[in-house]
Protein backbone atom coordinates (compact mmCIF):
# COMPACT_ATOMS: atom_id res chain seq x y z
CA UNK A 1 0.00 0.00 0.00
CA UNK A 2 1.38 3.36 -0.95
CA UNK A 3 1.42 5.80 1.94
CA UNK A 4 2.65 8.94 0.23
CA UNK A 5 0.13 11.56 -0.82
CA UNK A 6 1.73 12.82 -3.99
CA UNK A 7 0.11 15.14 -6.48
CA UNK A 8 -0.43 13.83 -9.98
CA UNK A 9 1.40 15.34 -12.91
CA UNK A 10 1.04 19.14 -12.82
CA UNK A 11 -1.81 20.23 -15.01
CA UNK A 12 -3.56 16.85 -14.95
CA UNK A 13 -6.56 18.10 -12.95
CA UNK A 14 -6.58 21.37 -14.91
CA UNK A 15 -6.57 19.47 -18.21
CA UNK A 16 -9.37 17.15 -17.13
CA UNK A 17 -11.35 20.18 -15.97
CA UNK A 18 -10.99 21.81 -19.38
CA UNK A 19 -12.11 18.64 -21.10
CA UNK A 20 -14.97 18.35 -18.63
CA UNK A 21 -16.16 21.88 -19.35
CA UNK A 22 -16.06 21.33 -23.11
CA UNK A 23 -17.75 17.97 -22.77
CA UNK A 24 -20.36 19.46 -20.46
CA UNK A 25 -21.18 22.03 -23.14
CA UNK A 26 -21.53 19.23 -25.67
CA UNK A 27 -23.72 17.13 -23.37
CA UNK A 28 -25.97 20.05 -22.45
CA UNK A 29 -26.47 20.75 -26.14
CA UNK A 30 -26.98 17.02 -26.61
CA UNK A 31 -29.81 17.12 -24.09
CA UNK A 32 -31.27 20.13 -25.87
CA UNK A 33 -30.97 18.16 -29.10
CA UNK A 34 -32.88 15.26 -27.59
CA UNK A 35 -35.54 17.63 -26.25
CA UNK A 36 -36.00 18.89 -29.81
CA UNK A 37 -36.07 15.28 -31.06
CA UNK A 38 -38.74 14.34 -28.54
CA UNK A 39 -40.86 17.30 -29.60
CA UNK A 40 -40.29 16.72 -33.34
CA UNK A 41 -40.33 12.93 -33.78
CA UNK A 42 -41.38 11.64 -30.34
CA UNK A 43 -40.97 7.92 -29.65
CA UNK A 44 -42.89 6.34 -32.52
CA UNK A 45 -41.96 4.37 -35.61
CA UNK A 46 -40.03 7.13 -37.41
CA UNK A 47 -38.06 7.90 -34.26
CA UNK A 48 -37.21 4.22 -33.80
CA UNK A 49 -35.85 4.01 -37.34
CA UNK A 50 -33.72 7.16 -37.05
CA UNK A 51 -32.31 6.09 -33.70
CA UNK A 52 -31.24 2.73 -35.15
CA UNK A 53 -29.85 4.33 -38.33
CA UNK A 54 -27.87 6.87 -36.28
CA UNK A 55 -26.69 4.36 -33.71
CA UNK A 56 -25.07 2.06 -36.26
CA UNK A 57 -22.35 4.48 -37.50
CA UNK A 58 -22.18 6.07 -34.04
CA UNK A 59 -21.55 2.63 -32.54
CA UNK A 60 -18.82 1.95 -35.13
CA UNK A 61 -17.37 5.40 -34.44
CA UNK A 62 -17.12 4.68 -30.73
CA UNK A 63 -15.34 1.43 -31.48
CA UNK A 64 -12.87 2.97 -33.94
CA UNK A 65 -12.48 6.61 -32.98
CA UNK A 66 -13.00 6.57 -29.21
CA UNK A 67 -12.38 2.90 -28.44
CA UNK A 68 -10.03 0.56 -30.25
CA UNK A 69 -8.23 3.07 -32.45
CA UNK A 70 -7.57 5.70 -29.78
CA UNK A 71 -6.45 3.12 -27.22
CA UNK A 72 -4.01 1.59 -29.72
CA UNK A 73 -2.80 4.75 -31.45
CA UNK A 74 -2.20 7.11 -28.51
CA UNK A 75 0.27 4.86 -26.58
CA UNK A 76 2.30 4.15 -29.74
CA UNK A 77 2.34 7.81 -30.78
CA UNK A 78 3.32 8.82 -27.22
CA UNK A 79 6.20 6.34 -27.34
CA UNK A 80 7.37 7.78 -30.70
CA UNK A 81 7.25 11.27 -29.19
CA UNK A 82 9.10 10.15 -26.08
CA UNK A 83 11.89 8.26 -27.81
CA UNK A 84 12.18 9.49 -31.41
CA UNK A 85 12.57 12.58 -33.60
CA UNK A 86 9.69 14.60 -34.99
CA UNK A 87 10.27 13.15 -38.46
CA UNK A 88 9.49 9.67 -37.14
CA UNK A 89 6.29 10.94 -35.54
CA UNK A 90 5.22 12.58 -38.81
CA UNK A 91 5.95 9.40 -40.75
CA UNK A 92 3.86 7.34 -38.34
CA UNK A 93 0.93 9.76 -38.57
CA UNK A 94 1.06 9.75 -42.39
CA UNK A 95 1.02 5.97 -42.66
CA UNK A 96 -1.69 5.56 -40.02
CA UNK A 97 -3.82 8.12 -41.86
CA UNK A 98 -3.38 6.18 -45.10
CA UNK A 99 -4.24 2.81 -43.58
CA UNK A 100 -7.19 4.09 -41.56
CA UNK A 101 -8.55 6.11 -44.48
CA UNK A 102 -8.51 3.12 -46.82
CA UNK A 103 -10.19 0.81 -44.30
CA UNK A 104 -12.90 3.38 -43.57
CA UNK A 105 -13.51 4.00 -47.27
CA UNK A 106 -13.96 0.28 -47.95
CA UNK A 107 -16.21 -0.28 -44.92
CA UNK A 108 -18.36 2.73 -45.77
CA UNK A 109 -18.73 1.72 -49.43
CA UNK A 110 -19.72 -1.85 -48.47
CA UNK A 111 -22.23 -0.61 -45.89
CA UNK A 112 -23.87 1.84 -48.29
CA UNK A 113 -24.10 -0.79 -51.03
CA UNK A 114 -25.36 -3.42 -48.61
CA UNK A 115 -27.65 -1.19 -46.54
CA UNK A 116 -30.52 -3.76 -46.54
CA UNK A 117 -28.19 -6.35 -45.03
CA UNK A 118 -26.91 -3.85 -42.44
CA UNK A 119 -30.51 -3.00 -41.51
CA UNK A 120 -31.33 -6.69 -41.17
CA UNK A 121 -28.37 -7.32 -38.86
CA UNK A 122 -28.90 -4.33 -36.58
CA UNK A 123 -32.71 -4.15 -36.66
CA UNK A 124 -34.08 -7.62 -37.48
CA UNK A 125 -37.43 -6.73 -35.96
CA UNK A 126 -38.03 -4.11 -38.64
CA UNK A 127 -37.63 -6.66 -41.43
CA UNK A 128 -39.82 -9.24 -39.70
CA UNK A 129 -42.67 -7.03 -38.56
CA UNK A 130 -42.66 -3.76 -40.49
CA UNK A 131 -41.65 -3.52 -44.17
CA UNK A 132 -42.21 0.25 -44.07
CA UNK A 133 -39.81 0.74 -41.18
CA UNK A 134 -37.28 -1.60 -42.82
CA UNK A 135 -37.36 0.33 -46.11
CA UNK A 136 -36.99 3.64 -44.24
CA UNK A 137 -34.10 2.23 -42.20
CA UNK A 138 -32.31 1.13 -45.39
CA UNK A 139 -32.60 4.61 -46.89
CA UNK A 140 -31.43 6.30 -43.69
CA UNK A 141 -28.42 3.99 -43.30
CA UNK A 142 -27.23 4.98 -46.78
CA UNK A 143 -27.32 8.62 -45.66
CA UNK A 144 -25.89 8.27 -42.15
CA UNK A 145 -23.22 5.59 -42.58
CA UNK A 146 -20.64 7.89 -44.27
CA UNK A 147 -20.62 9.70 -40.92
CA UNK A 148 -18.46 6.81 -39.69
CA UNK A 149 -15.67 7.64 -42.13
CA UNK A 150 -15.81 11.37 -41.44
CA UNK A 151 -15.96 11.16 -37.65
CA UNK A 152 -13.30 8.45 -37.46
CA UNK A 153 -10.90 10.65 -39.44
CA UNK A 154 -11.87 13.42 -37.04
CA UNK A 155 -11.00 10.98 -34.26
CA UNK A 156 -7.52 10.51 -35.76
CA UNK A 157 -6.94 14.25 -35.67
CA UNK A 158 -8.33 14.42 -32.13
CA UNK A 159 -6.04 11.60 -30.97
CA UNK A 160 -3.02 13.49 -32.31
CA UNK A 161 -4.10 16.64 -30.48
CA UNK A 162 -4.69 14.70 -27.26
CA UNK A 163 -1.23 13.12 -27.52
CA UNK A 164 0.21 16.64 -27.53
CA UNK A 165 -1.98 17.57 -24.53
CA UNK A 166 -4.28 19.72 -26.70
CA UNK A 167 -7.44 18.34 -25.12
CA UNK A 168 -9.89 21.21 -25.48
CA UNK A 169 -10.48 21.16 -29.26
CA UNK A 170 -11.30 17.41 -29.54
CA UNK A 171 -13.56 17.77 -26.51
CA UNK A 172 -15.38 20.71 -28.11
CA UNK A 173 -15.83 19.08 -31.53
CA UNK A 174 -18.98 17.05 -30.61
CA UNK A 175 -20.71 20.38 -29.95
CA UNK A 176 -20.88 20.77 -33.74
CA UNK A 177 -22.84 17.53 -34.06
CA UNK A 178 -25.44 18.68 -31.58
CA UNK A 179 -25.78 22.15 -33.08
CA UNK A 180 -26.13 20.70 -36.58
CA UNK A 181 -28.78 18.19 -35.52
CA UNK A 182 -30.76 20.84 -33.63
CA UNK A 183 -30.78 23.00 -36.77
CA UNK A 184 -31.75 19.98 -38.88
CA UNK A 185 -34.62 19.10 -36.51
CA UNK A 186 -35.98 22.64 -36.49
CA UNK A 187 -35.55 23.59 -40.13
CA UNK A 188 -34.83 20.52 -42.30
CA UNK A 189 -37.12 17.92 -40.70
CA UNK A 190 -40.38 19.81 -41.49
CA UNK A 191 -39.46 19.76 -45.20
CA UNK A 192 -39.66 15.95 -45.38
CA UNK A 193 -42.74 13.74 -45.41
CA UNK A 194 -40.92 11.69 -42.76
CA UNK A 195 -39.31 14.32 -40.48
CA UNK A 196 -36.67 11.87 -39.26
CA UNK A 197 -35.18 11.83 -42.77
CA UNK A 198 -34.13 15.45 -42.30
CA UNK A 199 -32.21 14.41 -39.20
CA UNK A 200 -30.37 11.74 -41.20
CA UNK A 201 -29.05 14.41 -43.57
CA UNK A 202 -28.09 16.46 -40.52
CA UNK A 203 -25.89 13.60 -39.29
CA UNK A 204 -23.97 13.57 -42.57
CA UNK A 205 -23.51 17.35 -42.53
CA UNK A 206 -22.24 17.18 -38.93
CA UNK A 207 -19.57 14.66 -39.89
CA UNK A 208 -18.18 17.01 -42.52
CA UNK A 209 -18.10 19.95 -40.10
CA UNK A 210 -16.44 18.01 -37.28
CA UNK A 211 -13.63 16.77 -39.52
CA UNK A 212 -12.87 20.12 -41.15
CA UNK A 213 -13.06 22.02 -37.85
CA UNK A 214 -10.09 20.24 -36.20
CA UNK A 215 -7.63 20.27 -39.10
CA UNK A 216 -6.32 23.87 -38.64
CA UNK A 217 -5.31 23.11 -35.04
CA UNK A 218 -2.67 20.63 -36.24
CA UNK A 219 -0.73 23.41 -37.99
CA UNK A 220 1.03 24.75 -34.84
CA UNK A 221 2.21 21.20 -34.13
CA UNK A 222 3.70 20.88 -37.64
CA UNK A 223 2.18 17.44 -37.98
CA UNK A 224 -0.64 17.64 -40.54
CA UNK A 225 -1.35 14.09 -41.84
CA UNK A 226 -0.46 13.34 -45.47
CA UNK A 227 -1.95 9.87 -46.09
CA UNK A 228 0.54 7.27 -47.28
CA UNK A 229 -0.24 3.58 -47.60
CA UNK A 230 2.40 1.30 -46.10
CA UNK A 231 1.07 -1.79 -44.35
CA UNK A 232 4.63 -2.95 -43.60
CA UNK A 233 5.47 0.10 -41.49
CA UNK A 234 6.41 -1.16 -37.97
CA UNK A 235 4.28 1.48 -36.26
CA UNK A 236 1.23 0.66 -38.37
CA UNK A 237 1.71 -3.06 -37.68
CA UNK A 238 1.90 -2.42 -33.94
CA UNK A 239 -1.20 -0.25 -33.94
CA UNK A 240 -3.16 -2.82 -35.95
CA UNK A 241 -1.99 -5.60 -33.63
CA UNK A 242 -3.14 -3.56 -30.64
CA UNK A 243 -6.33 -2.32 -32.26
CA UNK A 244 -7.89 -5.62 -33.28
CA UNK A 245 -8.18 -7.03 -29.74
CA UNK A 246 -9.03 -3.61 -28.33
CA UNK A 247 -12.33 -3.79 -30.19
CA UNK A 248 -13.57 -5.96 -27.33
CA UNK A 249 -11.88 -4.05 -24.53
CA UNK A 250 -12.98 -0.58 -23.56
CA UNK A 251 -15.81 -0.69 -26.13
CA UNK A 252 -17.65 -3.64 -24.59
CA UNK A 253 -20.24 -1.40 -22.98
CA UNK A 254 -20.97 0.08 -26.42
CA UNK A 255 -21.36 -3.40 -27.89
CA UNK A 256 -23.78 -4.27 -25.11
CA UNK A 257 -25.81 -1.11 -25.76
CA UNK A 258 -25.93 -1.95 -29.46
CA UNK A 259 -27.16 -5.45 -28.61
CA UNK A 260 -29.92 -3.80 -26.59
CA UNK A 261 -30.97 -1.85 -29.68
CA UNK A 262 -30.98 -4.96 -31.87
CA UNK A 263 -33.17 -6.87 -29.42
CA UNK A 264 -35.36 -3.81 -28.81
CA UNK A 265 -36.16 -3.71 -32.53
CA UNK A 266 -37.99 -7.03 -31.96
CA UNK A 267 -40.18 -5.42 -29.30
CA UNK A 268 -43.20 -3.17 -29.96
CA UNK A 269 -42.97 0.41 -31.22
CA UNK A 270 -41.32 2.76 -28.78
CA UNK A 271 -38.86 0.31 -27.18
CA UNK A 272 -35.73 1.57 -29.03
CA UNK A 273 -36.77 5.16 -28.35
CA UNK A 274 -37.40 4.57 -24.63
CA UNK A 275 -33.98 2.96 -24.32
CA UNK A 276 -32.39 5.80 -26.29
CA UNK A 277 -33.78 8.63 -24.14
CA UNK A 278 -32.89 6.86 -20.88
CA UNK A 279 -29.45 5.88 -22.15
CA UNK A 280 -28.76 9.47 -23.13
CA UNK A 281 -29.47 10.71 -19.61
CA UNK A 282 -27.35 8.00 -18.01
CA UNK A 283 -24.62 8.87 -20.52
CA UNK A 284 -24.45 12.50 -19.37
CA UNK A 285 -22.22 12.05 -16.28
CA UNK A 286 -20.32 9.31 -18.10
CA UNK A 287 -19.47 11.57 -21.00
CA UNK A 288 -18.80 14.70 -18.98
CA UNK A 289 -16.61 13.30 -16.22
CA UNK A 290 -15.39 9.75 -16.91
CA UNK A 291 -14.51 10.35 -20.56
CA UNK A 292 -12.79 13.63 -19.63
CA UNK A 293 -10.67 11.93 -16.98
CA UNK A 294 -9.91 8.94 -19.21
CA UNK A 295 -8.93 11.22 -22.11
CA UNK A 296 -6.42 13.04 -19.95
CA UNK A 297 -4.91 10.09 -18.09
CA UNK A 298 -4.26 7.84 -21.12
CA UNK A 299 -1.36 9.86 -22.63
CA UNK A 300 -0.03 10.50 -19.12
CA UNK A 301 -0.15 6.80 -18.25
CA UNK A 302 1.53 5.97 -21.56
CA UNK A 303 4.38 8.41 -20.82
CA UNK A 304 4.74 7.12 -17.26
CA UNK A 305 4.96 3.57 -18.56
CA UNK A 306 7.52 4.55 -21.23
CA UNK A 307 9.54 6.34 -18.53
CA UNK A 308 9.44 3.21 -16.28
CA UNK A 309 7.68 5.02 -13.43
CA UNK A 310 5.24 2.46 -11.94
CA UNK A 311 4.60 4.47 -8.76
CA UNK A 312 3.37 7.49 -10.73
CA UNK A 313 1.33 5.13 -12.93
CA UNK A 314 -0.42 3.66 -9.89
CA UNK A 315 -1.03 7.07 -8.30
CA UNK A 316 -2.63 8.37 -11.50
CA UNK A 317 -5.03 5.42 -11.57
CA UNK A 318 -5.86 5.91 -7.89
CA UNK A 319 -6.54 9.61 -8.44
CA UNK A 320 -8.84 8.86 -11.37
CA UNK A 321 -10.78 6.13 -9.55
CA UNK A 322 -11.52 8.32 -6.55
CA UNK A 323 -12.77 11.12 -8.75
CA UNK A 324 -15.09 8.67 -10.49
CA UNK A 325 -16.51 7.38 -7.19
CA UNK A 326 -16.95 10.94 -5.91
CA UNK A 327 -19.02 11.89 -8.96
CA UNK A 328 -20.69 8.64 -10.05
CA UNK A 329 -22.36 7.59 -6.80
CA UNK A 330 -24.45 10.78 -6.33
CA UNK A 331 -25.29 10.69 -10.04
CA UNK A 332 -26.67 7.16 -9.59
CA UNK A 333 -28.74 8.20 -6.57
CA UNK A 334 -30.14 11.29 -8.31
CA UNK A 335 -31.05 9.47 -11.53
CA UNK A 336 -32.80 6.64 -9.68
CA UNK A 337 -34.84 8.96 -7.44
CA UNK A 338 -35.56 11.72 -9.97
CA UNK A 339 -36.06 9.59 -13.10
CA UNK A 340 -39.66 10.70 -13.82
CA UNK A 341 -39.15 14.41 -13.00
CA UNK A 342 -36.02 14.58 -15.18
CA UNK A 343 -37.64 12.85 -18.16
CA UNK A 344 -40.85 14.85 -17.79
CA UNK A 345 -38.98 18.14 -17.60
CA UNK A 346 -36.75 17.42 -20.57
CA UNK A 347 -38.82 15.39 -23.00
CA UNK A 348 -42.56 15.27 -22.26
CA UNK A 349 -43.68 17.81 -24.85
CA UNK A 350 -45.19 17.60 -28.31
CA UNK A 351 -44.95 14.07 -29.68
CA UNK A 352 -43.57 12.61 -26.40
CA UNK A 353 -46.42 11.24 -24.27
CA UNK A 354 -46.79 10.61 -20.53
CA UNK A 355 -46.74 6.88 -21.30
CA UNK A 356 -43.40 7.27 -23.09
CA UNK A 357 -41.99 9.08 -20.06
CA UNK A 358 -43.16 6.35 -17.68
CA UNK A 359 -41.59 3.65 -19.85
CA UNK A 360 -38.30 5.50 -20.28
CA UNK A 361 -38.05 6.13 -16.53
CA UNK A 362 -37.91 2.38 -15.86
CA UNK A 363 -35.00 1.80 -18.24
CA UNK A 364 -33.30 4.97 -16.95
CA UNK A 365 -33.23 3.52 -13.43
CA UNK A 366 -31.83 0.26 -14.76
CA UNK A 367 -29.07 2.04 -16.71
CA UNK A 368 -28.35 4.34 -13.75
CA UNK A 369 -27.59 1.36 -11.53
CA UNK A 370 -24.66 0.55 -13.82
CA UNK A 371 -23.35 4.09 -14.12
CA UNK A 372 -20.55 3.61 -11.57
CA UNK A 373 -19.33 0.56 -13.50
CA UNK A 374 -19.57 2.33 -16.88
CA UNK A 375 -17.44 5.18 -15.53
CA UNK A 376 -14.86 2.94 -13.83
CA UNK A 377 -14.34 0.98 -17.06
CA UNK A 378 -13.28 4.24 -18.71
CA UNK A 379 -10.42 4.73 -16.22
CA UNK A 380 -9.43 1.12 -15.49
CA UNK A 381 -9.08 -0.06 -19.11
CA UNK A 382 -6.43 2.60 -19.92
CA UNK A 383 -4.33 1.01 -17.17
CA UNK A 384 -3.85 -1.89 -19.57
CA UNK A 385 -3.92 -0.01 -22.87
CA UNK A 386 -1.24 2.46 -21.79
CA UNK A 387 1.03 -0.57 -21.25
CA UNK A 388 0.05 -1.84 -24.73
CA UNK A 389 -1.58 -4.87 -23.11
CA UNK A 390 -4.65 -5.54 -25.23
CA UNK A 391 -5.12 -9.24 -24.54
CA UNK A 392 -6.23 -8.88 -20.93
CA UNK A 393 -9.07 -6.40 -21.61
CA UNK A 394 -10.11 -8.56 -24.57
CA UNK A 395 -10.56 -11.64 -22.42
CA UNK A 396 -12.41 -9.61 -19.81
CA UNK A 397 -14.53 -7.93 -22.47
CA UNK A 398 -15.56 -11.24 -24.01
CA UNK A 399 -16.59 -12.56 -20.59
CA UNK A 400 -18.64 -9.41 -19.92
CA UNK A 401 -20.29 -9.53 -23.33
CA UNK A 402 -21.24 -13.19 -22.96
CA UNK A 403 -22.61 -12.40 -19.50
CA UNK A 404 -24.69 -9.60 -20.99
CA UNK A 405 -26.16 -11.94 -23.60
CA UNK A 406 -27.00 -14.56 -20.98
CA UNK A 407 -28.60 -11.92 -18.74
CA UNK A 408 -30.57 -10.59 -21.71
CA UNK A 409 -32.01 -14.08 -22.14
CA UNK A 410 -32.81 -14.41 -18.45
CA UNK A 411 -34.41 -10.97 -18.09
CA UNK A 412 -36.12 -10.49 -21.46
CA UNK A 413 -37.29 -13.86 -22.73
CA UNK A 414 -39.41 -14.78 -19.66
CA UNK A 415 -41.10 -11.40 -19.98
CA UNK A 416 -41.82 -11.54 -23.69
CA UNK A 417 -45.57 -11.42 -23.05
CA UNK A 418 -45.09 -8.18 -21.10
CA UNK A 419 -43.13 -6.04 -23.51
CA UNK A 420 -43.33 -2.98 -21.30
CA UNK A 421 -40.91 -4.79 -18.96
CA UNK A 422 -38.79 -6.55 -21.56
CA UNK A 423 -36.79 -3.48 -22.60
CA UNK A 424 -36.03 -2.75 -18.93
CA UNK A 425 -34.40 -6.17 -18.72
CA UNK A 426 -32.08 -5.14 -21.55
CA UNK A 427 -30.89 -2.09 -19.60
CA UNK A 428 -30.50 -4.07 -16.38
CA UNK A 429 -28.46 -6.78 -18.11
CA UNK A 430 -26.13 -4.13 -19.55
CA UNK A 431 -25.58 -2.63 -16.09
CA UNK A 432 -24.86 -5.95 -14.39
CA UNK A 433 -22.45 -7.06 -17.10
CA UNK A 434 -20.58 -3.76 -16.68
CA UNK A 435 -19.93 -4.61 -13.02
CA UNK A 436 -18.53 -7.98 -14.10
CA UNK A 437 -16.24 -6.11 -16.48
CA UNK A 438 -15.08 -3.70 -13.76
CA UNK A 439 -14.47 -6.46 -11.23
CA UNK A 440 -12.26 -8.40 -13.60
CA UNK A 441 -10.34 -5.31 -14.74
CA UNK A 442 -9.71 -4.27 -11.14
CA UNK A 443 -8.59 -7.75 -10.12
CA UNK A 444 -6.22 -7.86 -13.10
CA UNK A 445 -4.59 -4.55 -12.18
CA UNK A 446 -4.12 -5.66 -8.57
CA UNK A 447 -2.89 -9.14 -9.43
CA UNK A 448 -0.19 -7.82 -11.77
CA UNK A 449 0.90 -5.15 -9.29
CA UNK A 450 0.02 -2.41 -11.77
CA UNK A 451 -2.21 -0.67 -9.25
CA UNK A 452 -1.63 -0.39 -5.50
CA UNK A 453 -4.37 1.51 -3.62
CA UNK A 454 -3.26 4.49 -1.57
CA UNK A 455 -4.25 4.70 2.08
CA UNK A 456 -7.53 6.34 3.01
CA UNK A 457 -10.00 4.47 0.78
CA UNK A 458 -12.19 3.25 3.66
CA UNK A 459 -12.51 6.71 5.17
CA UNK A 460 -13.19 8.18 1.74
CA UNK A 461 -15.93 5.64 0.93
CA UNK A 462 -17.63 6.17 4.30
CA UNK A 463 -17.73 9.93 3.65
CA UNK A 464 -19.24 9.38 0.22
CA UNK A 465 -21.79 6.89 1.58
CA UNK A 466 -22.95 9.22 4.36
CA UNK A 467 -23.23 12.19 2.01
CA UNK A 468 -25.32 10.17 -0.45
CA UNK A 469 -27.68 8.86 2.23
CA UNK A 470 -28.40 12.41 3.38
CA UNK A 471 -28.80 13.61 -0.21
CA UNK A 472 -31.20 10.76 -1.01
CA UNK A 473 -33.34 11.66 1.99
CA UNK A 474 -33.54 15.27 0.85
CA UNK A 475 -34.53 14.30 -2.71
CA UNK A 476 -37.25 11.92 -1.50
CA UNK A 477 -38.63 14.62 0.77
CA UNK A 478 -38.68 17.03 -2.15
CA UNK A 479 -40.71 14.58 -4.25
CA UNK A 480 -43.32 14.31 -1.50
CA UNK A 481 -43.84 18.07 -1.86
CA UNK A 482 -44.11 17.89 -5.68
CA UNK A 483 -45.48 14.44 -6.60
CA UNK A 484 -46.99 15.39 -9.98
CA UNK A 485 -44.90 17.03 -12.73
CA UNK A 486 -46.76 16.53 -16.00
CA UNK A 487 -49.42 19.20 -15.28
CA UNK A 488 -46.92 22.05 -14.95
CA UNK A 489 -45.55 24.31 -17.65
CA UNK A 490 -41.99 23.88 -18.90
CA UNK A 491 -40.75 26.79 -16.80
CA UNK A 492 -42.36 25.41 -13.63
CA UNK A 493 -40.81 22.00 -14.22
CA UNK A 494 -37.38 23.50 -14.86
CA UNK A 495 -37.16 25.64 -11.73
CA UNK A 496 -38.44 22.85 -9.50
CA UNK A 497 -36.00 20.33 -10.94
CA UNK A 498 -33.14 22.86 -10.73
CA UNK A 499 -34.02 23.54 -7.08
CA UNK A 500 -34.07 19.83 -6.21
CA UNK A 501 -30.81 19.09 -8.01
CA UNK A 502 -29.12 22.19 -6.62
CA UNK A 503 -30.21 21.41 -3.05
CA UNK A 504 -29.03 17.82 -3.46
CA UNK A 505 -25.61 18.92 -4.74
CA UNK A 506 -25.20 21.45 -1.92
CA UNK A 507 -26.10 18.99 0.85
CA UNK A 508 -23.80 16.38 -0.72
CA UNK A 509 -20.89 18.82 -0.77
CA UNK A 510 -21.69 20.06 2.76
CA UNK A 511 -21.68 16.56 4.27
CA UNK A 512 -18.38 15.76 2.52
CA UNK A 513 -16.82 18.92 3.91
CA UNK A 514 -18.28 18.30 7.36
CA UNK A 515 -16.84 14.78 7.21
CA UNK A 516 -13.32 16.11 6.70
CA UNK A 517 -12.86 16.27 2.94
CA UNK A 518 -11.08 19.46 1.92
CA UNK A 519 -10.79 21.21 -1.44
CA UNK A 520 -7.00 20.84 -1.44
CA UNK A 521 -7.45 17.09 -1.17
CA UNK A 522 -9.17 17.00 -4.55
CA UNK A 523 -5.87 17.88 -6.22
CA UNK A 524 -3.95 15.11 -4.51
CA UNK A 525 -3.53 11.42 -5.27
CA UNK A 526 -4.77 10.50 -1.79
CA UNK A 527 -8.06 12.00 -0.53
Amino acid sequence: MSTTAVKPKPGLLKSSSKVGVMTMLSRVLGLLRDVVFAHTIGAGGGADVFIVAFKIPNFMRRLFAEGAFAQAFVPVLSEYRQNGPHAAVQALVDRVAGALGLVLLVVTALAVAGAPLVATVFAPGFRLDSPEKFALATDMIRITFPYLMLISLSGLVGAILNSYDRFAIPAFTPVLLNITLIVAALFAAPLFATPAMGLAWGVLAAGVLQFLFQLPFLRPLHIAPVPKLDWRDPGVKRILALMVPALFGVSVSQINLMLDTIIASLLPDGSPSWLYYSERLADLPLGVFAVAIATVILPNLARQYSASNPEAFSRTLDWAMRWVVLIAVPAVVALVILAEPILTTLFQYGAMSEHDTAMASMSLRAYALGLLAFMLIKVLAPGFYARQDMKTPVRIGVVAMVANMVLNGLFVVPLHHYYQLGFVGLALATSLSAYINVGLLFRGLLKRGIYQPNLGWLKFLLRVLLANVVMAGLLYWGLTLWPVWGDWSALERIWRLALLCGAGALIYAFILLAGGLRLKDLRQASF
